[in-house]
């Protein structure tokens, strides 16, 4: 388990209640389920099964929501949110494999 200390720099710490998430996001708690259903989103589970949200999954849940306020449907939004996700992290891997190959030519 992290320290404290590393939990509030932590974007993946699952810090928020349902109520608290939903609350933040502008979103539902059905809505945060159906998140959920649609696996955009793994929220933890406590020891009493009471879910959890990180701020990056709040983050994507916000997304998310504003996405089909403006008229996409939930699954489409979900697996552009996904698609975006994973092109960024590959951006950022390549990247990092550019500074490598650069650091040792």
């Amino acid at each position: 388990m992290a320290q404290s200390d590393d939990m509030f720099g932590d974007d993946d710490y699952p810090a928020y209640t349902m109520g608290r998430a939903a609350e933040i996001t502008g979103a539902s708690q059905d809505f945060l389920r159906r998140l959920d259903e649609a696996k955009l989103i793994k929220p933890f589970r406590s020891a009493g099964g009471h879910r959890r949200y990180s701020r990056y999954q709040l983050r994507l849940a916000a997304r998310a929501r504003e996405m089909v306020e403006q008229g996409t449907a939930l699954e489409a939004a979900c697996r552009i949110i996904i698609l975006e996700d994973q092109l960024e992290e590959a951006l950022r891997q390549n990247e990092s494999y550019r500074r490598q190959q650069e650091a040792g030519a």
